[in-house]
């Protein structure tokens, strides 16, 4: 990554190095019982593609039934969640970043991040980094780079699964662990299986992930303070008595352009049909192979619509991740009322092109996708 005045505008390495030093220890496991449920994660994640495919009648080109996946499969640890996603951020933002630093020395603001330098914004990010290890399950890193201890498929890309924090929840909810561990691996297979299946779906997503960063224009000091309020947060340096929702933004708001809304409309509609479709997938799945499927998603969704507090919640806010929320609702009941209506085979009409994906206003209303993607291509009037 370029630099100007020898300083990077995120150091990499200090921020991974800090997120690791945060983050807080796994659940106590023995050796054994670490290495038993490594072992059944992957064969759940085997076992998961066959599901999958039947379900979704989705299956890689190329490969023919019974053939894995060319993607790997990854059981981390919190730290390795660390890693792995700090190497997809920087691949993925790169460009911002060195168009950052071209304006950094003349835009206002830029000369308060010359003065305390990538390092500062690497704590910052690793700060977030820790709070997000802790909280997620599993994970299709679909611009993956690969390097020597992080494989990653040819086309870009990997299946990760946090060890850790899926044992955590497991014994949060009470939940039989076999059933909730192949439940898991369920949804994550969605995610590996529509990228795979859908050759053109990753280009289309980094193509519209690339025009939205192209569109930024933030100062590089607005967007440090934006890593420093989340930051703070985290650390409990709200005042007290501070309510949450107090009107700050998210990080996505504060970088939105008219361009970029429309940009960011249209991610948000795939994201939200990538979303619902694996929560559909993984429920649908799941009377036949997780015999405890029904128990395990009212206590989940009890416990992914509560939070956990205050604090969670301005995080949360602030890094987007109410609206990421709102995606596996509305995308779920988009997928299951037009399934309904025209069946799996008249729903896989939306992996057609990007012109069949539906807009964020067809999410909210499922038969204009059915009357736009169907009717008009039935020849109906």
């Amino acid at each position: 990554m370029t630099s100007i005045g020898g300083t990077e505008m995120v150091d990499w390495n200090l921020a991974v190095a800090t997120a690791t030093r945060l983050v807080r220890p796994g659940p106590e496991v023995s050796r054994d019982e670490a290495r038993a449920i490594v072992a059944e994660l992957r064969r759940h994640a085997k076992s998961s593609e066959v599901h999958v495919r039947e379900f979704t009648r989705l299956a890689q080109p190329g490969v023919a039934d019974g053939e894995p996946h060319d993607t790997p499969v990854l059981v981390v640890d919190r730290p390795g969640w660390i890693k792995a996603n700090v190497a997809g951020f920087r691949a993925v933002l790169k460009p911002l970043l060195a168009k950052m630093e071209d304006r950094r020395a003349t835009v206002p603001g830029g000369g308060v991040l010359g003065a305390v330098g990538g390092k500062v914004t690497g704590v910052e990010l690793g700060m977030l980094l820790s709070f997000l290890a802790s909280r997620v399950l599993g994970q299709f890193e679909t611009f993956a780079p690969a390097s020597r201890d992080l494989p990653a498929s040819a086309q870009g890309g990997r299946l990760l699964l946090v060890a850790p924090n899926i044992v955590h929840v497991e014994r949060e909810l009470e939940v039989d662990p076999h059933d909730f561990r192949l439940w898991v691996c369920l949804h994550e297979e969605t995610h590996r299986t529509q990228f795979t299946a859908v050759p053109w779906l990753r280009d289309h997503i980094e193509g519209e992930i690339q025009s939205f960063l192209g569109e930024t224009d933030i100062d590089p000091g607005t967007l440090l303070e934006r890593l420093r309020e989340a930051a703070q947060s985290l650390a409990g340096a709200k005042p007290e008595g501070e309510e949450g929702d107090d009107g700050s933004h998210s990080l996505v708001d504060v970088v939105q352009t008219p361009a970029q809304r429309e940009i960011l409309g249209r991610l948000t509609a795939v994201m939200s049909l990538l979303e619902g479709h694996a929560d559909f997938v993984m429920d649908g799945v799941g009377p036949e192979v997780v015999p405890s499927v029904a128990e395990i998603r009212e206590k989940f969704q009890k416990r992914r619509a509560s939070g956990a507090g205050r604090l969670d919640q301005a995080l949360r806010k602030l890094l987007g991740l109410d609206a990421k929320l709102r995606q596996y609702r509305d995308g779920e009941r988009f997928v299951r009322a037009v399934v309904e209506e025209v069946g799996m085979d008249g729903f896989n009409r939306v992996w057609t092109s990007p012109n069949t994906l539906p807009t964020k206003q067809e999410i909210a209303k499922p038969a204009d996708w059915v009357a736009r993607v169907h009717r008009k291509a039935d020849g109906a009037p």
